[in-house]
Formats: C-alpha cells, sequence, structure tokens
C-alpha cells in the first residue's frame, strides 16, 4: 500500500553526495520544512529519466522556486556516485537535490516499488511526483503507464 496525500513523509534513509563523499540523511528530515517537490524516476541516465523527465524540472526550477517551492528533489534506486554523476550531466547541480535510495528503503517506505527485473533493472521505484509541505505530503501523482504526464513538471506546476 502507498502512501497517500495527507500522510507524512516516510522516516527512512537515504543518501545524497556531501564534500566528503556520500552522506546518509533522513528523508523526514530532508524533506520536512517548507514547499517541497519531489520527484521519483526508476533510473538515472534511463532514456525517459535522462530525455525528459529530469530536464523539464531542471529547465523549469525558477517557475517552481516562484511559486514557493523550497526544495526540488529528484530520488531514485541508484547509489549516490550516479546520482551526482546524473546530476552533472543534466545541468541539474544547484537546482536539483539528488538522492539515491541505493536499498530502496524510502521507495519502499513510500509504498512505490516497481519490479524491473525482466529489463536488468532489479527493484526500483515507480515514477511518481510529489507536493510536500512541512513533511505532510499534499499531493501524490504516480504514472500509471510508461512515460511522463502526471509526474511532469509542468503537471506539477499546473497543481501549484
Amino acid at each position: 500500500m502507498s502512501v497517500e496525500a495527507g500522510d507524512r513523509v516516510p522516516d527512512a534513509g537515504a543518501y545524497v553526495m556531501g564534500a566528503e563523499g556520500p552522506e546518509k540523511i533522513s528523508m523526514s528530515e530532508l524533506l520536512g520544512t517548507g514547499r517541497v517537490v519531489l520527484f521519483a524516476v526508476p533510473g538515472a541516465f534511463t532514456p525517459t529519466c535522462s530525455n525528459v523527465h529530469l530536464p523539464g524540472f531542471v529547465e523549469r526550477a525558477g517557475e517552481l522556486a516562484g511559486k514557493g517551492v523550497g526544495t526540488i528533489a529528484c530520488v531514485s534506486v541508484n547509489d549516490p556516485f550516479v546520482m551526482e554523476a546524473w546530476a552533472r550531466s543534466a545541468g541539474a547541480d544547484g537546482r536539483i537535490t539528488m538522492i539515491a535510495d541505493p536499498d530502496a528503503a524510502f521507495t519502499e517506505a513510500m509504498g512505490l516499488t516497481s519490479d524491473l527485473s525482466a529489463v536488468g533493472l532489479g527493484v526500483r521505484s515507480r515514477r511518481y511526483a510529489a507536493v510536500i509541505e512541512d513533511g505532510v505530503i499534499k499531493n501524490l501523482d504516480v504514472e500509471t503507464e510508461r512515460g511522463v504526464s502526471v509526474s511532469s513538471c509542468e503537471a506539477v506546476l499546473g497543481r501549484l
């Protein structure tokens, strides 16, 4: 069962890349203050994630900030080194907080895992976007089909 609007962000661990290397963080602390947009992707450097999903948030980060969003975060079941490299290659540094969920702990706590073993990816996250205010999920839109529609930056902007 997945989280839904009105639920608090699960208190699960994940990683971000710090100056000294990977740093373990609490997702409830990272996402617990102010207005946050969190989006999840099945995998860094995968075609739809790299060509459509992440670029939309990078390009429109200023518009989200103009609507009161203090943090834009991307989470994926990848390691922190991959997330850092993906951020650099996509121009997301300084715009998007890239979160690594290497053991899928946060993704499982959200109830949004997807078994992509058939295509060689193992357990990953479903594609979604959430608007979070002071740690409470106000809106959660999970893609039900391939592609990016309800979880796109444009769709999120329409809901703010």
